[in-house]
């Protein structure tokens, strides 16, 4: 920029601020007609004059009618650097000559610059036997001052009553010394006194450093607030009290919650396990289902083998009823007639079933007649030998059928043994 700009630049600058100036720093009370809401509250706004009548409000002019109010606020002070003076708070009401601490720098360790300053360094022997004899005779003063405080001795002199040679040693008159006897003046009182004495000023109180104020954020307003104590006992008016209501008032929030490390070792611990649990499942279900295909490929193998070999059976048993057919139709005709056919009619009622059964069978003729074992043996009877009811059937007729072979053989054989 050329000199000329700066000029201008500076010139608009100065009108600015000449226009932005402050005019009057005085206060005056708004003009009649304009003091709607306005409320009197300085003694400048009162101005020369005395109060308003139209504001219908307490209002003290010149303080007049007043009362004096007792403050304990101390007037500002300010050091060589302009800075108010806090401590002056603390020095209230001690000796100018007390040492308090009451700044920042008076917590700061001073700095040695020079090692070989007179006053840092030790005192020699002249000096410590002048300081000693100054303590001896400071302690000795007390003593000093109760001695000279004594009454002069007095002399009397004394003459016995009782005259002789016999009596007071043969002196007929002594010359008496009476002195005050000398009290210590470090033995404790005699007496005790019960007197209440009114106890001295407290020591300063700490020094307390603020930093300066600022405003708070809606963060630290919501820090502040403290939520209201709600005991997980009782609820004597029945109120619903939301979850995290509760959780607020117990105060977990406000902790820090320290995770132990060991938690992140048993975590990769069970993860690995996990992993190799699933791999061990993995391996053990491919060779179950490896073994299932083997399995199922081996059934299907015997099946194919089963279906085959019924296939060839079927073939030959075709094979055979073709050659029947060819030679011999008659004897096709009675296999056909026979197969399949109910044999159950050659059972008789009456006659004895030579088939064995795995089943317990009974004879239901037995049961419910007027004679044999099911009639009660004639009532006790003992000698009426009455236990069947008829002869067992007909020896000729039965063992036929019971025993296989030729029928003449049994014949005679049954009738000999009849």
């Amino acid at each position: 920029l050329s000199q000329n700009q700066l000029e201008a630049e500076e010139k608009a600058r100065s009108q600015r601020s000449r226009q932005t100036s402050l005019i009057s720093s005085q206060r005056e009370p708004p003009p009649c007609g304009y003091r709607k809401g306005w409320i009197p509250q300085f003694l400048e706004d009162f101005g020369v004059g005395g109060a308003f009548p139209a504001i219908h409000v307490a209002q003290y002019p010149l303080n007049l009618g007043q009362e004096k109010k007792m403050s304990n606020a101390l007037a500002i002070q300010v050091d060589a650097e302009g800075k108010i003076k806090y401590d002056a708070i603390v020095r209230r009401g001690q000796s100018k000559d007390k040492v308090i601490y009451s700044k920042y720098t008076d917590m700061v360790p001073e700095e040695v610059m020079n090692a070989e300053d007179p006053d840092l360094q030790r005192p020699d022997e002249e000096a410590i036997e002048e300081k000693t004899e100054k303590t001896r005779v400071a302690a000795a003063m007390p003593v000093q001052a109760a001695a000279d405080k004594l009454a002069p001795a007095q002399y009397m002199r004394y003459t016995p009553a009782q005259q002789g040679v016999a009596f007071n040693s043969g002196a007929k008159q002594r010359v008496i010394q009476m002195v005050e006897m000398q009290k210590d003046p470090m033995e404790p009182p005699r007496f005790k006194i019960h007197k209440k004495i009114p106890r001295g000023p407290p020591s300063p109180p700490a020094p307390v450093m603020h930093s300066p104020s600022r405003k708070m954020t809606m963060k630290e307003q919501q820090e502040w607030k403290i939520p209201p104590y709600i005991s997980d006992w009782k609820n004597a008016k029945g109120y619903t009290v939301p979850l995290d209501k509760r959780l607020a008032a117990d105060g977990r929030g406000l902790q820090t919650v320290h995770i132990n490390e060991n938690f992140a070792k048993l975590a990769e611990t069970l993860y690995i396990a996990d992993r190799k649990a699933r791999e061990a499942v993995e391996t053990q279900s491919q060779g179950e289902r490896r073994a299932g295909i083997k399995t199922h490929v081996e059934e299907e193998d015997g099946e194919a083998r089963e279906r085959d070999e019924i296939r060839h059976d079927r073939r030959k048993e075709r094979r055979h009823d073709r050659n029947l057919s060819r030679a011999a139709p008659d004897e096709r005709l009675k296999l056909q007639r026979n197969e399949n056919r109910d044999i159950s009619e050659v059972i008789v009622l009456g006659v004895p079933n030579p088939w064995t059964s795995n089943e317990v069978q009974y004879d239901q003729r037995l049961f419910n007649q007027s004679k044999g074992m099911d009639s009660g043996f004639a009532g006790g009877e003992d000698e009426i030998y009455n236990v069947y009811d008829q002869v067992y059937g007909e020896v000729v007729k039965i063992w036929p059928r019971i025993f296989t072979g030729p029928v003449k053989i049994w014949t005679r054989t049954c009738i000999v043994m009849t």
